[in-house]
């Protein structure tokens, strides 16, 4: 018999000793009983889609002419051939002849059932591949489908005859041949999904781009790829055939260089780049905590080749990375670049440097000519002018600094003789010399003692009457210094140095703030000179601006592998 307290308890509220809890909702049931429909069918489509593959499998002819290489190598497999072919070096000699080329798909296409086409890209050069059902080897429409389908920047080996197609394929670099698909062979695959595309980044970027320009396209819908955006995918980037060839234009500067040099004599070196002080005695250095002690990032070698001349070597040169901490946000500045120097000792007077400097911008000029014509017609596909640079026939344009204002006062743009020439006035200078003296290159010499380091030689000698000009009078000390131009941009700066010691501390301790000559940064230096050290003098080249200015790049940053900037410092 139930207590009194039992009954006051709900029915609803009872155990599993009273009455049952309720069960499902009618709709809850309804979901649940399409949810098991629904996974039904799902796996029965997937098994149905299994069994087809199997059959499909089991029926393709082909399967051995395609797929993945184990690992991307070709090992002791047997399916593909190892002698490869360059896409470059492909002609019509080679109509109806069997070639192997590995490539990256640019694009790929099923035309039809039957049909299919791979458009392969091998640095600076392309070409269509045709993947047609039967001929010869027995192409099966499975292996039509899944070349159709593979993946764009996957690397594949193919092999196939060369044929002539019926009319020119303008799409193709390659136009008067195209290779009929006898084996495809995946040697790495490429991402479902690409951050940009190669053939969007295979024209200029925009120049003075914004933020607004990363998302946009142009009139024919093609995206918009901002330098920006090439140099966040740099790999990307460097796949395009400009890119590939920019990049071989700077090798040879620096084999040019380096040719040059060596034939003249000069002895090359491998200098510190971390210094116990600032070499050009400025604020533009890159401070770092070396064992908790300060040191520097090397401006330039500019020490250790002035130590290297009173080590008796006589002539120095060196290729290596110069760093620069200038917020200076520009197309032409970066923090890190690639320098080009060479120090030698001076035997009769200073202009030597300047012949020197000469005869090496002119050596080089004449040397792009003549062994990157290949190169400069692929970066002409996007830049037409690329290379189109006048050089003079004897020597080139020298002017005074002096010189240089007054020509830029007599057409009425403001320039001061006391300070060094600004980028506005050295583009409008370049203009002027261009149309005065017919050449792309010039030098200004002669600097303000104010516009250059301390380390440089005051000039001994000043202009004869008839070779003043106006400003020259209202112009301080000068120096025997000297920067080179191309297409209105400085490339080069060099300078007769200062080798007398005594003159030497006298301009340190003239320098605002001064330098103290004994201080741990600099006693090991000026002790060069206080033990006997010829007169000498050099100059630097910026490798990164030279290609650029060749070229007619709108910005250094094209012309630099990963380039360092203020704004970047990856990848």
């Amino acid at each position: 018999m139930a207590t009194q307290g039992e009954h006051d308890i709900p029915e609803h509220h009872r155990g599993a000793e009273g009455t049952e809890e309720a069960g499902p909702s009618k709709n809850a049931l309804k979901k649940a009983q399409k949810e098991k429909e629904k996974a039904e069918k799902a796996a029965k489509r997937q098994e149905q889609e299994r069994l087809e593959k199997e059959k499909s499998d089991a029926s393709d002819t082909a399967k051995h002419l395609y797929g993945t290489l184990h690992d991307g190598l070709l090992g002791g497999n047997n399916k593909a051939s190892k002698a490869t072919t360059k896409l470059q070096n492909l002609s019509a000699e080679f109509e109806n002849q069997e070639v192997t080329i590995r490539a990256r798909v640019h694009n790929a296409r099923v035309q039809s059932a039957k049909l299919a086409f791979l458009d392969l890209r091998q640095r600076t050069e392309n070409i269509q591949v045709v993947i047609a059902e039967g001929g010869q080897h027995g192409i099966s429409r499975q292996m039509v489908k899944w070349c159709g389908g593979l993946n764009r920047e996957s690397i594949v080996l193919i092999t196939g005859l060369v044929k002539a197609p019926k009319d020119p394929i303008h799409s193709a670099t390659i136009s008067n041949l195209e290779i009929h698909v006898e084996k495809v062979f995946v040697v790495a695959e490429g991402p479902v999904q690409l951050p940009m595309q190669v053939k969007d980044a295979m024209r200029p970027p925009p120049i003075g781009e914004t933020e607004e320009e990363e998302s946009q396209v142009d009139s024919q819908g093609t995206p918009i790829v901002t330098l920006n955006t090439r140099l966040n995918n740099r790999v990307l980037s460097l796949r395009t055939p400009t890119d590939q060839a920019i990049f071989q234009i700077n090798a040879m500067v620096c084999e040019l260089f380096r040719q040059f040099v060596r034939g003249r004599g000069f002895e090359e070196l491998q200098t510190p780049k971390i210094a116990g002080a600032a070499t050009e005695g400025g604020s533009g250095v890159f401070e770092i905590n070396y064992f908790n002690t300060p040191a520097f990032l090397t401006q330039s070698p500019q020490f250790y080749k002035q130590m290297a001349i009173s080590g008796d070597m006589e002539r120095v040169f060196e290729i290596g990375p110069v760093f620069r901490a200038e917020n200076s946000n520009t197309p032409r500045h970066l923090t890190e670049f690639t320098g080009l120097d060479f120090e030698m000792e001076i035997q009769e007077t200073w202009e030597e440097i300047i012949d020197t400097a000469e005869d090496l911008l002119v050596h080089i000029f004449k040397g792009l000519r003549e062994h990157c014509k290949y190169w400069m017609k692929v970066i002409q596909r996007e830049y037409p002018d690329a290379g189109n640079f006048k050089i003079p026939e004897g020597r080139a344009p020298r002017l005074r600094f002096a010189e240089g204002i007054q020509m830029l006062k007599d057409a009425g743009i403001d320039a001061s003789p006391e300070e060094d020439i600004s980028t506005t006035h050295e583009k409008a200078l370049g203009k002027l010399i261009l149309e005065k003296y017919h050449t792309d290159i010039y030098f200004l010499t002669h600097y303000p003692l104010s516009a250059r380091p301390f380390y440089t030689h005051p000039s001994t000698t000043t202009p004869s009457p008839k070779n003043q000009s106006q400003s020259h009078s209202t112009l301080g000390p000068t120096t025997n210094s000297y920067d080179a131009f191309m297409r209105g941009q400085e490339i080069v700066s060099g300078a007769q140095r200062i080798h007398d010691a005594t003159l030497l501390i006298k301009r340190m301790k003239e320098m605002d703030p001064p330098l103290d000559p004994d201080s741990e940064g600099f006693k090991h230096y000026v002790n060069a000179f206080r033990m006997g050290c010829a007169p000498h003098g050099g100059g630097g080249f910026g490798l990164n601006r030279i290609t650029m200015l060749w070229l007619g790049l709108s910005n250094v940053r094209q012309a630099t592998l990963f380039p360092r900037d203020p704004m970047r410092k990856v990848p």
